[in-house]
């Protein structure tokens, strides 16, 4: 049975450099929790080829927008970059993914672990209620190679300036020296208590809950390292502290 899509169509398309984009559309969705993605497709050969991509909006909000990254050889991705403001785009009626504070059991601090456009969903849960009534403390990580890679800036900025007794933002370069980022990957500073220590917080089974979102390594060894400080993944029939979303 062929896949079913909604038409919608594209407000803008950003180029923040190098691989990284973010498009804007309009569009009539499923109502949704903050976090989830969905399917956007354009037609190729004849038939509507979707992906899956993570919505950076907030529930209710228009446009819709998706972070994303060009991936050389990317049959959607490849033609994604080069839609014009009005031009056609298809969107899956409903989204999917449980990297959805719903399945986060309750505690005092939510660490939010992104590397590159794993950022996105952690955005749109932030724009919302729902993190500020349920924790104390709030820690976004965003690790990237570069600083100039550290998009949503102004995002970050208003979240803070909104919440700046609940929110911390721990930024990671890994490529480069900054005065202000971690220079390390994720797992190596939650070894090394760096990201502790920047944070202000302790990392402890009894008030910590994470999410993880971005590239599998990371996803992996984040997971790993976190497990071996006595952490456990979280599941429905055997709560934990660890819910994992492999972006790509």
């Amino acid at each position: 049975m062929a896949e079913a899509w909604n038409e919608g169509r594209v407000v803008a398309l950003k180029h923040w450099g190098g691989h990284l984009y973010s498009l804007l559309m309009e569009a009539q969705i499923a109502p949704f929790e903050a976090g989830q993605f969905v399917k956007i497709g354009l037609p190729i050969d004849g038939e509507i080829v979707g992906r899956p991509y993570s919505l950076v909006n907030a529930p209710g909000e228009q446009p819709l927008e998706f972070y994303f990254i060009l991936i050389e050889g990317g049959p959607l991705s490849q033609r994604l970059i080069k839609l014009n403001p009005g031009e056609r785009i298809y969107i899956a009626p409903r989204t999917a993914g449980f990297l959805v504070l719903s399945e986060v059991p309750q505690a005092k601090h939510l660490w939010l672990l992104a590397t590159g456009t794993g950022v996105g969903p952690f955005l749109s849960i932030l724009k919302t209620a729902t993190p500020w009534e349920r924790f104390e403390k709030i820690v976004l990580v965003q690790a990237v190679r570069s600083r100039a890679e550290l998009t949503y800036r102004e995002s970050v900025a208003a979240i803070a300036a909104a919440h700046h007794e609940q929110f911390v933002f721990v930024p990671f370069v890994s490529r480069e020296d900054t005065t202000f980022a971690i220079r390390a990957r994720i797992p190596q500073a939650i070894d090394d208590g760096r990201l502790e220590a920047r944070a202000g917080l302790s990392l402890s089974p009894e008030h910590s809950q994470f999410m993880l979102c971005g590239n599998p390594a990371m996803v992996r060894d984040s997971t790993d390292t976190l497990i071996a400080r006595g952490f456990k993944k979280h599941r429905r029939r055997n709560p934990g502290h660890i819910t994992v979303e492999a972006y790509w």
